[in-house]
């Protein structure tokens, strides 16, 4: 025999009851979990004995059940402005902090919405007038403010701070802590300021002009510090400046020698056709000019030495030196007394045990030349190195001997002989005894140069044309071209210019 115990007899009994819950009325809404009830495994032969009303007696001697803790899933967030309850909205209720935050939630899109569309929307620039100057006015961006390190260690325009703030709370518009008030904390002033401006601009455009012509006095009166001070450094540095240039010791001006038409006078269409008529092919084998004074004949193929690319030969050196001469004799006053050797005496000179004067001595007689060499303010000595040409000059009216050598070569052996020349020269034609040791050897650095293998000639020849009309070297490589075709001309013509 079994006996039913006291839970099952409740659970009977509370399965026969015809009532809800006590935590159905619970104002949470939340229902509580079924009271679970223990039982024990009875005799089948007593189980059909329950009867409800056993039941309902026995559950009357149990405490009332108390309804669960509200279960809690996150944190609720308490609305700044009141809160609305579950039971409010059940019952079609509201409460006057309700309604305020949603009025507000709606302004607020609203604002948002307005600040959007006229931020992307292009603003006509707007022409105001400050002080007296006009600027343009386009966006609040267009602000420039100019900052150094002691900038940026002042303290943010209070006054423009507050200003702002009231004139947004004049608008109507609410501005938090972060955006407005606290501009200490953000990295730009302007930034701020303008989000203030931005909501300004929708109601009051002579606020919005206020507050920025503000903004750009503010600017501007730094930006006038910093120029401020910039100037005085730049007049410091000014007179530090003058007063180093006032203790530097001050150079000659060098006189700026004029370069002469003379030397560079352009072709005509007749000398042009002349030239190229004297390179043709058809005038090879033909005689050309023959000066009688030197004996020189020039047929067409000893002038195609003077053709670009080509190495001058003797007989073009030795007619243009001749031709030189008879320029000096023609206009005496216009030249320096030149003598003008021709490209064998050199050779001649150092052909025997390295210095033989007997060999040229009747070279410069006064039967033959008709004047002395000692009367000469400058002789020009051809001189030839295998397979290039320089220059040496005894110059007379200096008192030195110098030696030119387009490549920069020197050569101190040629300067010797030279002297030595000079010395028996003298003697052998006057009987005088002359001492040239204080003469001054100069190898000419000062010069213009040969920039390719084959014009060597003609800057040798060039030195000694402008060396006699008493002229500095101002040419180049770049006139060689048309110098080669000057001497043709002139050979042609047997007339040097």
């Amino acid at each position: 025999m079994g006996a039913l115990t006291s839970n099952r007899k409740r659970g009977d009994e509370y399965s026969s009851l015809n009532h809800g819950h006590p935590s159905l009325n619970s104002p949470n809404l939340q229902i509580a979990k079924r009271p679970r009830f223990s039982s024990m495994q009875s005799s089948p032969d007593r189980a059909p004995a329950l009867s409800s009303k056993s039941a309902v007696a026995r559950v009357s001697r149990y405490p009332e059940a108390k309804p669960p803790l509200p279960r809690v899933h996150a944190p609720c967030r308490t609305l700044k402005f009141g809160s609305i309850s579950i039971r409010d909205l059940s019952q079609g209720k509201e409460s006057g902090d309700t309604m305020f935050n949603r009025l507000y939630a709606k302004c607020n899109s609203f604002k948002n919405f307005a600040l959007e569309t006229f931020r992307y929307l292009p603003k006509e620039k707007e022409v105001i007038e400050l002080d007296g100057n006009v600027e343009e006015d386009s966006s609040i961006e267009e602000v420039e403010v100019i900052e150094d390190d002691d900038d940026r260690r002042e303290e943010p325009n209070v006054f423009i701070v507050e200003e702002l703030e009231a004139k947004a709370l004049e608008s109507g518009f609410q501005t938090t802590p972060s955006k407005v008030s606290n501009l200490s904390d953000t990295p730009s002033k302007v930034e701020n300021a303008g989000l203030v401006l931005d909501s300004l601009s929708l109601h009051s455009d002579s606020e919005y002009v206020s507050v920025y012509k503000k903004l750009l006095e503010t600017s501007n009166s730094k930006r006038t510090s910093k120029l401020t001070r910039l100037s005085s450094d730049i007049e410091l540095a000014e007179k530090s400046r003058s007063r180093f240039r006032a203790l530097r010791p001050t150079k000659k001006a060098e006189a700026v020698e004029e370069v002469p038409s003379e030397p560079f006078i352009p072709f005509t269409k007749e000398e042009e056709a002349e030239i190229a008529q004297a390179f043709s092919s058809s005038n090879r084998r033909r005689v050309l000019v023959v000066h009688e004074n030197s004996n020189l004949e020039i047929t067409g193929q000893i002038l195609q030495c003077l053709r670009p690319g080509a190495w001058l030969n003797d007989e073009v050196i030795n007619l243009y030196m001749e031709l030189l001469k008879e320029r000096e004799k023609r206009d005496p006053k216009k030249f320096l007394k030149c003598h003008f050797f021709n490209t064998f005496f050199y050779k001649k000179l150092i052909s025997g045990n390295g210095y033989d004067y007997k060999s040229v001595r009747r070279w410069t007689t006064q039967r033959k030349l008709g004047y002395s060499l000692a009367d000469c303010d400058k002789i020009f000595v051809p001189v030839h190195k295998e397979i290039h040409w320089c220059l040496a000059v005894i110059n007379k009216k200096e008192e030195k001997f110098q030696y030119l050598d387009s490549l920069k070569g020197k050569d101190t052996r040629v300067m010797k002989v030279l002297a030595k020349y000079y010395v028996d020269e003298v003697k052998d034609k006057s009987g005088k005894d002359i001492n040239v040791s204080s003469w001054k050897q100069e190898f000419v650095e000062d010069l213009p140069e040969q920039e390719n293998g084959y014009d060597c000639g003609m800057f040798m020849i060039k030195y000694a044309d402008f060396y006699s009309r008493g002229l500095g070297l101002c040419f180049n490589q770049e006139h060689m071209p048309y110098f080669r075709l000057r001497t043709v001309k002139e050979i042609l013509r047997l007339r040097a210019e």
